[in-house]
């Protein structure tokens, strides 16, 4: 069993928490086991609370300038600093010039270094070299699994008769794991046993029990591995609902994720994050978005199962045009919506029971 916290962490996300590509970050600001998050670096943002840039609710992490402040605030609380955490995502998983540069600093500082890039740190003569030297250790996150150990899709979901509730979104990188997580918390707040599986790196940054780090098997195990993630939530928790967590979004040019999630997993109803004021996929200007109704459609022809409920992101939106947003969602789709993080999840839990009753009294 993995004991939590495994050490005191900096996150490294130099000029990108404020934006899309902090989220693995955003993650960690908002909630992990895994760590204690004693400081985020970024430059940008530095002398500000990290929760308040990003749900105006202060919590107690400071956004800070540099390493070495980094270093001085986590020695001052008297929790000195064991880990540095690359909270970016940056493009294609690629290791900027910048990041490689914050790598060295943390190695020579005598920090573990945690990446969940495509780019290997334990593969980096360079970086292997000052680690032995430093008594340091790399983590890749998204270093393959040996395949000896990835199972194949066998058709034990069938045994699974928990609810299975898939959190798919119209876009990456749009809050799905984080309207996972508030739903989980809220569910099982309600009496109800809930479970979420993982699906991605930040997940398992944040010390999500059960799930699998999707972009990193090899597509003739990924059903398997899906299937085999789920089956095992439900065989050693049993709860009544399992949430699973989304990845891309079906339309998306480059992370068209979410089809082998619906085949393998075989959800019993989806829910939909969506952010009304994002008109192109994100990070491919020139590629409209596709529309709500028409991403609910194609989610319920794949899947053959009901879209639920509508999520809301409510980046690019202020308070007072968020209400007359999801007056416009709930219009169109005819479906609950909420913002979860402004307003709660009270009326998407709602409808989670609703689709749970119906499973025990088809």
């Amino acid at each position: 069993m993995t004991h939590f916290p495994e050490g005191n962490a900096l996150v490294y996300c130099e000029g990108n928490f404020h934006t899309t590509d902090g989220k693995t970050a955003h993650g960690l600001v908002r909630r992990t086991h895994r760590y204690r998050v004693m400081a985020v670096i970024d430059s940008v943002n530095a002398g500000r609370d990290a929760a308040e840039v990003l749900d105006g609710k202060p919590n107690g992490i400071p956004i800070v300038a540099s390493l070495a402040e980094g270093l001085a605030v986590a020695q001052s609380a008297g929790v000195p600093a064991t880990h540095m955490v690359i909270g970016i995502a940056c493009a294609g998983g690629r290791m900027t010039d910048d990041v490689r540069g914050a790598v060295r600093s943390a190695i020579l500082a005598g920090l573990n270094v945690d990446s969940g890039l495509h780019d290997f740190m334990t593969e980096d003569a360079e970086f292997a070299a000052l680690a032995a030297e430093k008594g340091v250790v790399l983590r890749d996150i998204r270093k393959p699994q040996d395949r000896r150990f990835l199972h194949h899709f066998t058709g034990k979901i069938a045994e699974v008769d928990s609810l299975k509730v898939a959190i798919l979104g119209i876009d990456s990188a749009i809050g799905k794991r984080t309207t996972c997580w508030v739903l989980l918390d809220a569910l099982n707040h309600a009496g109800i046993r809930t479970e979420m599986v993982g699906t991605g790196q930040t997940a398992w940054m944040q010390g999500v029990r059960f799930g699998l780090l999707l972009d990193t098997v090899v597509n003739d195990f990924l059903a398997g591995e899906i299937e085999h993630a789920v089956w095992t939530a439900w065989k050693e928790a049993r709860p009544q609902v399992i949430l699973l967590e989304g990845q891309g979004s079906l339309m998306n040019p480059a992370f068209p994720g979410g089809y082998e999630l619906l085949a393998a997993a075989r959800p019993d109803c989806v829910i939909v994050q969506h952010a009304p004021a994002r008109k192109e996929y994100d990070g491919f200007p020139g590629f409209p978005m596709h529309a709500i109704d028409h991403q609910i459609k194609a989610i319920e022809l794949v899947s053959g199962h009901p879209v639920v409920a509508i999520t809301i992101n409510h980046e690019g939106l202020s308070a007072a045009e968020l209400p007359g947003q999801i007056d416009q969602v709930r219009a169109i789709t005819r479906l609950p919506v909420a913002d979860v993080l402004r307003d709660g999840p009270g009326e998407i839990v709602a409808a989670v029971q609703g689709c749970l009753r119906r499973k025990m009294n088809p």
